[in-house]
């Protein structure tokens, strides 16, 4: 079939033979005895009026046929310039394009409006939930393709290489630990406290790498918005930051007066600039997983928080161990 020549994920994928398709002068009569019989074999929701070049010039409704007298030509009831999808586009982009217009079939046209085929809606909002359902694995290194009945070995396939990945990211931040070590030896409240640093900083940057993937989604992000988008970002960095680092710093005060630790005073006022400096990391990775990646057209998804994790880990720590060895 002609359908499967176009890449995975595009309109074109999905396509269906046009049916119901009419010359500009064919009679209310002619068409719904074609129609009456192509029912008997599949749906017909509309039927499509095209000229000797195949081109698309309008779409007739069933209803406007039932009440049209019989001898009245298509061109004179159908809808003229309709909208149309293109066989190239992605099914996301697809998705945006359909967001106002919930039509059970949408016509595919060639970009000089040559009709080639039809997509049901439903098809197309079943292929656009599963590659949804897909996005939260792929932010992990979870293959879309993979299901609950993929074979073990192609799931180790699969997965196996972002956990390399993810073990060399993880020995970046061990290895900005190993260098503080001397740090950590004189006051050891900051080792008891790199989990929750760690923990804090990469959940904070999946939060916004959450919102950014929805936004690539939905078409939220808009190109030349990304200014705004980190000024935005830079300002719940900033709030989200010095509040939990507040906390964290009492936390440590109350931690540093039950072990009788005459330093870690000073390390506690670690606490609200990593938290400030985190953001800068996280809008790196973030551009680096999902914005990024996608002017270079790869999946934005696919693994972004490893990426996120390893940016907010190692600039944290670097911040972290770093201003505390300053401060002693």
């Amino acid at each position: 079939m002609r359908n499967q020549t176009y890449p995975e994920r595009t309109v074109g994928r999905l396509m269906q033979p046009p049916l119901a398709v009419f010359r500009p002068t064919t009679t209310v009569a002619e068409a719904t005895e074609q129609i009456r019989r192509l029912a008997q074999k599949t749906i017909i929701t509309y039927a499509f009026v095209t000229d000797e070049q195949d081109k698309l010039l309008g779409v007739v409704v069933m209803r406007d046929m039932l009440l049209a007298q019989r001898e009245q030509r298509l061109d004179e009831i159908m809808l003229p310039d309709p909208f149309y999808l293109t066989p190239d586009m992605s099914l996301t982009q697809a998705m945006r394009a359909v967001l106002v217009r919930h039509y059970p079939v949408y016509p595919v046209c060639e970009k000089s409006g040559q009709l080639i085929g039809l997509v049901r809606g439903q098809m197309l909002f079943e292929a656009q939930a599963v590659e949804l359902s897909a996005q939260p694995g792929e932010m992990v290194g979870v293959e879309t393709e993979e299901r609950l009945t993929t074979p073990w070995s192609r799931s180790l396939r699969f997965r196996h290489p972002w956990l390399q990945v993810n073990l060399f990211c993880g020995l970046l931040a061990a290895l900005v630990v190993g260098l503080f070590e001397h740090t950590i030896d004189r006051i050891i409240a900051l080792a008891v406290f790199l989990p929750v640093l760690i923990g804090q900083a990469a959940n904070t940057g999946v939060q916004a790498l959450a919102v950014c993937l929805r936004g690539i989604t939905l078409g939220d992000l808009r190109t030349g918005k990304e200014r705004l988008l980190l000024v935005k970002e830079a300002l719940l960095g900033t709030f989200n930051g010095a509040l939990t680092g507040v906390t964290g710093g009492v936390a440590m005060f109350i931690f540093a007066t039950m072990v009788k630790s005459p330093r870690c005073a000073d390390a506690q006022s670690c606490g609200v600039p990593c938290h400030h400096h985190q953001l800068l990391f996280q809008w790196r990775g973030r551009r680096n997983g999902s914005v990024g990646n996608e002017k270079l057209g790869a999946d934005p998804a696919m693994a972004s928080s490893i990426v996120v994790t390893t940016f907010t880990d190692v600039g944290c720590l670097l911040v972290f161990l770093g201003l505390a060895a300053v401060l002693i």
